[in-house]
Protein backbone atom coordinates (compact mmCIF):
# COMPACT_ATOMS: atom_id res chain seq x y z
CA UNK A 1 0.00 0.00 0.00
CA UNK A 2 1.31 3.07 -0.91
CA UNK A 3 1.63 6.19 1.84
CA UNK A 4 0.07 9.10 0.62
CA UNK A 5 2.20 12.77 1.78
CA UNK A 6 -0.12 14.34 3.15
CA UNK A 7 0.38 16.05 6.85
CA UNK A 8 -0.72 13.74 9.95
CA UNK A 9 -2.03 14.65 13.05
CA UNK A 10 1.45 14.63 14.91
CA UNK A 11 2.75 17.22 12.56
CA UNK A 12 -0.45 19.38 13.39
CA UNK A 13 0.05 18.97 17.05
CA UNK A 14 3.81 19.71 16.82
CA UNK A 15 2.81 23.01 14.61
CA UNK A 16 0.12 24.10 17.38
CA UNK A 17 2.36 23.57 20.14
CA UNK A 18 5.14 25.83 18.50
CA UNK A 19 2.02 28.87 18.16
CA UNK A 20 1.11 28.15 21.43
CA UNK A 21 4.88 28.99 22.38
CA UNK A 22 5.33 31.42 20.17
CA UNK A 23 2.47 33.45 20.89
CA UNK A 24 2.72 32.63 25.09
CA UNK A 25 6.46 33.94 24.86
CA UNK A 26 5.36 37.30 22.99
CA UNK A 27 2.12 38.22 25.22
CA UNK A 28 3.11 36.49 28.45
CA UNK A 29 6.78 37.01 30.33
CA UNK A 30 7.22 33.22 29.34
CA UNK A 31 7.11 31.17 32.58
CA UNK A 32 8.97 28.00 32.94
CA UNK A 33 6.36 25.53 32.11
CA UNK A 34 5.72 27.25 28.89
CA UNK A 35 9.10 26.61 27.23
CA UNK A 36 8.10 22.87 27.27
CA UNK A 37 5.94 23.15 24.39
CA UNK A 38 9.00 24.36 22.19
CA UNK A 39 11.18 21.31 23.58
CA UNK A 40 8.17 19.06 22.82
CA UNK A 41 7.00 20.91 19.75
CA UNK A 42 10.11 20.68 18.12
CA UNK A 43 10.64 17.12 19.21
CA UNK A 44 7.58 15.49 17.95
CA UNK A 45 7.60 17.45 14.64
CA UNK A 46 11.67 16.16 14.26
CA UNK A 47 10.17 12.96 15.11
CA UNK A 48 7.13 12.98 12.76
CA UNK A 49 9.39 14.03 9.35
CA UNK A 50 11.76 11.30 10.26
CA UNK A 51 9.19 8.22 10.38
CA UNK A 52 7.11 9.79 7.52
CA UNK A 53 10.94 9.28 5.36
CA UNK A 54 11.58 5.62 6.75
CA UNK A 55 10.78 2.96 4.49
CA UNK A 56 8.73 0.59 5.30
CA UNK A 57 10.63 -2.64 6.28
CA UNK A 58 7.79 -4.70 5.25
CA UNK A 59 7.80 -2.93 1.55
CA UNK A 60 11.80 -3.33 0.98
CA UNK A 61 11.74 -7.25 1.83
CA UNK A 62 12.40 -9.45 -0.48
CA UNK A 63 9.75 -11.89 -2.46
CA UNK A 64 9.54 -15.14 -0.93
Amino acid sequence: MKRVNSIDLGMVAAILMLVVWAVGTVAFEAPGWLHILLTVGVFLLIHRIVVRGTPDPVEKAPPR
